[in-house]
């Protein structure tokens, strides 16, 4: 499906503009916004809240011991970092792997909220995953409509992985930034894209995904001669954050592919063109196997056909594009098999084809499907936090 045509141009405020046409302002503006976005965020909480309240009864614990939970693994890490820095007492450079933009929001707000810093942790992932589906609901209605932009928010909420939209961990908050980041794309706002992809630069390592969308972006619309300076800016904003962070670590190691060896000397991971992840997957399909890693191999299979069927729905270049190479990086990386469905987690965009199709089967049908999903989300992401042995 063709995507509609892209207009930034303001609606009109004349004052006998049709009342649809008016733009609200000041309380106006804000309670529009909420009667806009809410049902969309509220039905993706409502999926989230389920899946915290399986965990809950299958832990068999108080709420506190659920938050222990939603705050281990690599939150432990991002913890630590916002307490201590990098390079911890009996840390060494181990840390440095972690991209600094989480770790830096714990540690400044922190003392402004009387929680915590696991339970600031924490809020800064819910509300987070919020303005997240918040974005894919207008970036849904923005390519199709309402229904689209509904279905596209809940079903980044029904993932198999999707328990880790609650965890503090940084997928919500990358997921966050890209999404709004490619919406203002869409309808060439240059500098917010630029700013949005600055800043999630320093969130996580696959922001190169969507510094590579922007900057081609804006020298296409460069060479076009379009919207002045501002392609330009975006293009020189986009990658700062990110090479940023890639030379700070290089000075702190001493080589200047330091975040490089430390991710594979420390970590295990680096980029093998795919040949670690086929391994794996053949090996998978020729055994039983844990059902994680099953998982995990539908999941590549999935994303690989949705990036076709997002070329064959003639996407706009922009989404088809930050989803191919989010799909390359988790495919071509090696080390954490298990992890990759969660990896895969900020290629929401991805959703796309299964969304329109929901939004197009009617309310009744497309509320059964989602959920459904959500319910099977629930279930699956209590045995990922309390059956699987790893880090979701």
């Amino acid at each position: 499906m063709t995507a509609a045509p892209l207009d930034s141009r303001p609606l009109p405020t004349h004052p006998h503009a049709p009342a649809s046409h008016r733009v609200p302002h000041g309380h106006n503006r804000l309670r529009a916004a909420v009667r806009t976005f809410a049902p969309a965020v509220a039905a993706f909480a409502a999926a989230r809240v389920a899946g915290l309240v399986v965990l809950t009864l299958w832990n068999g614990g108080g709420f506190n011991d659920l938050l222990a939970l939603l705050a281990g693994y690599d939150g432990a890490w991002y913890l630590g970092i916002a307490a201590d820095g990098y390079g911890g007492p009996g840390i060494g450079e181990r840390d440095l792997a972690f991209f600094p933009l989480y770790p830096m929001l714990i540690a400044g707000l922190e003392p402004l909220l009387p929680l915590g810093a696991r339970n600031t942790a924490l809020l800064i992932g819910w509300v987070a995953a919020l303005v997240a589906a918040a974005g894919l609901f207008a970036l849904g209605s923005h390519l199709h409509d309402r229904r689209v932009g509904f279905a596209l928010a809940v079903l980044w909420g029904c993932l198999p992985h999707s328990v880790v939209l609650t965890m503090a961990y940084t997928e919500a908050l990358f997921t966050a930034l890209a999404v709004w980041a490619l919406l203002a794309l869409l309808r060439r706002n240059w500098l917010t894209a630029g700013v949005l992809c600055l800043v999630a630069g320093l969130s996580r390592p696959t922001a190169t995904a969507l510094i590579g969308v922007v900057g081609l972006a804006g020298l296409i619309a460069v060479f076009r001669r379009q919207d002045g300076w501002r392609p330009w800016a975006a293009v020189v904003m986009a990658p700062l954050g990110w090479i940023g962070y890639i030379g700070w670590v290089a000075v702190q190691t001493g080589r200047i592919d330091g975040w490089f060896h430390l991710q594979r000397a420390g970590w295990g991971s680096y980029f093998d063109g795919g040949r670690y992840t086929l391994r794996v997957a053949h090996d998978l399909l020729g055994k039983a196997s844990a059902l994680n890693l099953v998982v995990v191999t539908l999941l590549l299979f999935a994303a690989a056909t949705l990036v076709v069927l997002g070329l064959l729905d003639r996407q706009p270049w922009q989404l088809v594009v930050f989803g191919l190479v989010m799909v390359v990086m988790t495919v071509g990386s090696a080390g954490y098999y298990h992890s990759k469905g969660r990896f895969l987690l900020p290629a929401a965009t991805l959703l796309l084809p299964l969304a329109v199709v929901l939004g197009r089967a009617g309310r009744a049908k497309a509320g059964t499907v989602l959920v459904a999903l959500a319910l099977a989300s629930a279930w699956y992401g209590g045995h990922l936090m309390l059956i699987w042995t790893y880090s979701p």
